[in-house]
Formats: C-alpha cells, structure tokens, sequence
C-alpha cells in the first residue's frame, strides 16, 4: 500500500509565499515523476507542476515564474513553493505519484487527500 500526504496549506495574502509538501510512504521500490495539481470548486482539477526523479521540471502558463517545484528523493517527498499567490490560486492542492512498489506493481496515478490553499486578505 502506498500513501501520498500533503501538508502546509492555508490562509495567505496575496503576494505572499506558502509552501506545500507531500510525502509519500508504504511500500516503495522506485518514485517516478510527481507532481501537483489543484482543483476549484466548478472546474476540472488541473495541472499545477511535475517533476521527474532526474529533476526535470514543467509548471502550467498560470504558475510559470512564480512556483518551483522541488523534490527530495531519499525522502520520497516533493514540495511546492508558491510565492507571488494570486487569489485566483485558491484551490486545494493535489499531489501525484508514478509509483513502483516492493511487489513489483505499477501505481501510475497515486493521489494525495489534498490540502487547501487559500489566497484572500
């Protein structure tokens, strides 16, 4: 079984900086690319960032510039470090793992619960 665990949401005023991170945890061969997505109430969940296990990176038009996303391998974790927020950020953040187990099995899409970013003053 594995879990993906999101954590540091919350309130923040625009312009300011929050950083997310999502750990991933069970049973564990290999992390492939992770990412992050968000969703907001109405529409579709959407894609925020990835990045591979090499550190390669892409981020959506919306977030370019302003969001990295970083991730520690040793720790199986991933973060995303959002400065400049805009309330148009406000959304709860998804994280995604392609994840190989100890069994030899293939989770392309594990998911994390999700953690809400909230962007007002």
């Amino acid at each position: 079984q594995v879990r993906l665990v999101e954590s540091g949401g919350g309130l923040v005023q625009p312009g300011g900086s929050l950083r997310l991170s999502c750990a991933a945890s069970g049973s564990i061969a290999i992390v492939g690319t992770m990412g992050w997505y968000r969703r907001t109430p109405g529409r579709e969940r959407e894609l925020v960032a990835t990045i591979t296990n090499g550190g390669n990176t892409g981020y959506a038009e919306p977030v370019k510039g302003r969001f990295t996303i970083t991730r520690d391998n040793a720790k199986n974790t991933v973060y995303l470090q959002m400065n400049s927020v805009r309330p148009e950020d406000t959304a709860v953040y998804y994280c995604n793992a392609d994840v190989r187990t100890t069994d030899r099995r293939r989770i392309p899409d594990a998911w994390g619960q999700g953690t809400l970013v909230t962007v007002s003053s």
